[in-house]
């Protein structure tokens, strides 16, 4: 190991070491109950709030996904994703989360599928069962693509094996999470938000610099065919092992390929994931005061606009700096990596590569968290044993993140695994799953139990429908999943709800004071 990666080390260490101090500080608190340990018993500020929900919600693929995609195939991709999610963010802070704050506590819920299962007034544990069995597949998932983060940063950094640095990823996220539940989880994700902008920026400024400007980068990037173009994209000529072609010292571009109206509604289609996403909604449920949602909004939608912005011209920058370097589609999610390591001092360097473990940490320990939740609150108490005890959930509750570990580190273990596919794959959903359901939950008083249950089913089971046997058919069929699955599950449950008998009056009652604020 050389004297620069001890270094990056050495800073990556002392971040480590203050986000595990941050869980021991919490864990007496967290233990308290289950509702501390779920929900810190409704008790973030505005700012925890925010800044915790936007870091657990972009995860590593903020800094390694993202720009691998603008370094791959150039802006549009790239850039309508970060649109639709930068909308997708303003909109459910906007419309959802002051109505959500005050529905979950007129219906007693400190979960999501508690929610829906409580403002429908279940008794048979329908949507209790179908809402935390989906949150447990699509958060295993979703923790894989953390995982797969740990190991290439770990790998690319030191040169060490891919699946070794995965496993120890994933062995530290799990105690950490065991340590401090909820409050420590937001508090830590509070504190990595901030340092994931600060070494966005940094890297951004020192990037243009070493490339010579905005300017140069610009002109660079303009003799590549439809790089830098919001409909056309790139196409990097590829061998038959997927490698890009070399030739002269450049690489090889084919043709610009259209970026059609129809993939500008797929990218931006990434934003409706927001209304169906557990570890944002939460966040809404365990604000302190309902009227505290304004200003956490404020500062939500700064900071993700911000950060998105960058993370895409940061890859723009990386094709101009080192455009031979990276010559798969999966090792370009390494774009940010590199530049760090190149471009910075050791110290700043490894303040970087923390702020990759701070995305990655933010969210995965969110994922488990609210999986495990699902676990040994939804499913084991409110199903199972009704008359469980503190200590009985909290121990399901552990046991379910140990198994929820080891299934994502099976999935984690393909070192090619491109981040971005599978976050796409878990947001999508999530989007299609609970979004509508939210969505019609919290503004039409005629959604019925059957709606609901119909609504959750359609919209999961066609993400994977589409995604694995409709989208390979390409053409009009190429669509992001999330798109024709979050319709299905919306014109499911306004049928289901229509054809069935309408909901009860005290459900009807609820849902009226709940509007008015009573």
């Amino acid at each position: 190991m050389t004297g620069n990666q001890i270094q990056i080390l050495i800073t990556m260490s002392v971040y480590l070491i203050g986000i595990v101090m941050i869980g021991v500080f919490y864990a007496k608190r967290a233990n308290k109950n289950s509702d501390y340990y779920f929900l810190g018993d409704r008790g973030l500020g505005p700012w925890v709030t925010a800044m915790s929900a936007e870091a657990s919600d972009m995860s590593g693929w903020l800094l390694m996904g993202l720009p691998g995609v603008a370094y791959w195939m150039g802006i549009a991709d790239a850039a309508w994703t970060a649109i639709g999610l930068a909308l997708g963010t303003y909109i459910n802070w906007l419309i959802v989360s002051k109505r959500l704050r005050r529905y979950s506590v007129k219906v007693k819920s400190i979960t999501i599928p508690e929610f829906f299962s409580n403002r429908f007034h279940e008794k048979s544990g329908v949507i209790l069962a179908v809402s935390a069995l989906f949150i447990l597949v699509f958060f295993t998932v979703y923790a894989a693509s953390c995982l797969v983060t740990c190991g290439k940063l770990f790998s690319t950094l030191f040169g060490t094996p891919y699946v070794v640095m995965m496993i120890v990823g994933a062995v530290f996220v799990l105690v950490y999470t065991f340590l401090g539940g909820f409050l420590a989880e937001s508090v830590s994700d509070f504190i990595q938000a901030f340092v994931m902008i600060t070494v966005l920026i940094i890297t951004l400024a020192v990037g243009v610099f070493a490339a010579g400007g905005f300017g140069q980068i610009i002109e660079n990037c303009r003799n590549i065919p439809g790089f830098l173009e919001f409909f056309s994209i790139a196409t990097p000529t590829v061998s038959d092992a997927g490698t890009q072609i070399i030739e002269n010292g450049s690489p090889v571009f084919g043709e610009a390929a259209k970026y059609s109206a129809l993939s500008v509604f797929s990218a931006l289609a990434w934003g409706l994931g927001y209304f169906g996403m557990p570890q944002v909604l939460l966040r809404f449920m365990a604000i302190s005061e309902e009227n505290k949602l304004k200003v956490s909004r404020r500062i939500a939608v700064i900071w993700c606009v911000i950060s998105l912005a960058v993370s895409v011209f940061i890859g723009i920058i990386g094709r101009t700096l080192y455009p031979t370097e990276l010559l798969t589609q999966a090792q370009s999610e390494n774009i940010f990596i590199l530049m760090s390591e190149r471009l910075l001092p050791p110290l700043i360097a490894g303040l970087s590569m923390a702020g990759i473990l701070a995305a990655t940490m933010s969210s995965s320990d969110s994922y488990l968290l609210i999986a495990s939740s699902a676990a040994a609150k939804d499913i084991y108490k409110r199903i199972f044993r009704k008359n469980a005890e503190e200590k009985q959930i909290m121990l399901i509750s552990r046991v379910s993140l140990v198994v929820i570990t080891l299934i994502a580190i099976v999935i984690a273990l393909d070192e090619n695994s491109r981040i971005f596919s599978i976050v796409s794959f878990a947001w999508a959903g999530f989007g299609a799953t609970f979004g509508p359901l939210m969505l019609f939950s919290l503004f039409w008083k005629r959604t019925n139990f059957y709606g609901a249950v119909a609504g959750m089913l359609g919209g999961g089971i066609s993400v994977f429908v589409w995604k694995l046997a409709i989208k390979p058919l390409g053409g009009v069929f190429a669509i992001y999943e999330l798109l024709p699955a979050f319709i299905i599950s919306s014109i499911l449950i306004i049928i289901v709800s229509l054809v069935t008998e309408k909901p009860s009056e005290k459900i009807e009652t609820e849902f009226e004071e709940v509007k008015k604020g009573i």
